[in-house]
């Protein structure tokens, strides 16, 4: 039998040298010298503030030694992984989880009379602020909202005053500054009584601007907000970068809804026709996708400039033009009855689409997106049946 394999940094350690491993050659680090017997050398030590099952996120850039402990510190300027995750977030990939843990964090050398800035732990809201933050010394509450930007959260109750009120107490706040200020966004109103939090915590909530980038010369003017950080705004810019959100769900139905799209086609007098399915099916997802168009990009895009209150309305107005450009496209191909079909389907779907629209504005309240949607959706629901129903039956009519 063959004599078992020493390593030779057992029997010879002030004498081994490095060799390539083999199979009959098990490699031992050496405990002798710095390095390690034949491998590369050691990575850096831990850092003592990891611990079992917790990660840190690449935007903290180190600690700061607290009277509640150690506090992270973040960066102010954003990185690739950042940007990335942003476009993500703004193509509706992976959206309902883009958040951070809640808690207590700082930028630059916040010292204990430092301003105390609130936020959400959506982390693109997170960024916006801490991008916007850079130079400053402050302390950084950052509240559970489960990953909602801040208006919406007020608006739904995680932006709360039991949430503020529990976290300023969790973290221990008093003990880390000697002033008893908080700072929260403006949008945050409807969700927190700032009585109530003076009252149970013992913080005043100062109220901030409405956007994060004006949170610098809030700070600098002595937490006096200007008129036009009380405005809000919806522009152009504004509006479109919702629009791919609105689109992003669309593909997960696109393979029911071209094979529904076309089996409907198919069905006239001869019971089921493969070029009828073929012929009208195109006809009627050009419809289907103008309707999606007009609703969702066109409604946001020119928003101002279209006629009507209603968000149902606006859609159904820009859906006669998307119907319209349909009716071109294939005149003297689609029967009068076809047309009708058409026209119900776009103008439907393209008032469905714009009404999913209104949470995302300024220019509603919950109360009246509510009464719209309860007098629009039934309305919308009809008309979609009408458009098939007439669609299937113009195939007969011909």
């Amino acid at each position: 039998m063959n004599e078992p394999i020493v390593p030779c940094c057992e029997t010879q350690p002030s004498t081994c040298q490095c060799q390539a491993p083999t199979e009959r050659q098990p490699v031992l680090p050496t405990s002798t010298d710095d390095g390690v017997c034949c491998g590369p050398p050691a990575g850096p030590a831990s850092s003592p503030y990891d611990k079992p099952g917790y990660a840190l996120w690449p935007f903290v850039q180190g600690f700061k030694e607290t009277a509640v402990g150690p506090v992270p510190r973040v960066k102010t300027h954003l990185e690739r992984s950042d940007t990335l995750g942003s476009f993500k977030v703004r193509l509706g990939i992976n959206r309902n989880n883009y958040k951070i843990a809640p808690g207590l964090y700082c930028i630059g050398d916040p010292d204990a009379k430092a301003p105390v800035v609130v936020t959400a732990n959506y982390k693109l809201t997170f960024d916006i602020l801490r991008k916007s933050m850079a130079g400053l010394d402050a302390w950084l509450v950052v509240v559970d909202t489960r990953g909602i930007n801040v208006w919406c959260a007020a608006g739904k109750g995680t932006f709360s005053t039991q949430e503020v009120v529990q976290r300023v107490q969790q973290i221990d706040l008093q003990r880390v500054v000697q002033h008893n200020r908080l700072i929260l966004p403006q949008l945050a109103a409807t969700g927190v009584s700032a009585q109530q939090v003076k009252k149970k915590c013992g913080f005043e909530v100062i109220w901030g601007p409405i956007r994060a980038f004006d949170i610098k010369a809030f700070l600098d003017a002595g937490f006096v907000a200007s008129s036009r950080m009380r405005q809000v705004t919806f522009g152009l810019q504004e509006r479109l970068v919702l629009i791919p959100v609105e689109l992003s769900n669309i593909p997960k139905y696109v393979l029911w809804i071209l094979l529904g799209l076309f089996l409907l086609s198919g069905i006239g007098s001869d019971i089921f026709s493969f070029e009828a399915a073929w012929n009208r099916g195109f006809m009627l997802l050009a419809a289907l996708v103008s309707g999606i168009l007009a609703g969702a990009v066109v409604v946001p895009a020119l928003l101002p400039w279209i006629p009507g209150v209603a968000f149902a309305v606006k859609g159904v107005l820009a859906g006669l033009v998307g119907w319209a450009f349909v009716t071109v496209f294939y005149w003297g191909q689609a029967t009068y009855i076809e047309s009708m079909a058409l026209l119900l389907c776009t103008a439907a779907l393209s008032s469905f689409m714009a009404m999913n629209f209104t949470g995302s504005t300024p220019f509603t309240s919950p109360s009246g997106v509510e009464k719209e949607m309860r007098k629009a959706i039934p309305l919308q629901a009809l008309a979609g049946l009408a458009a098939l129903v007439t669609w299937v039956g113009a195939a007969f009519a011909g």
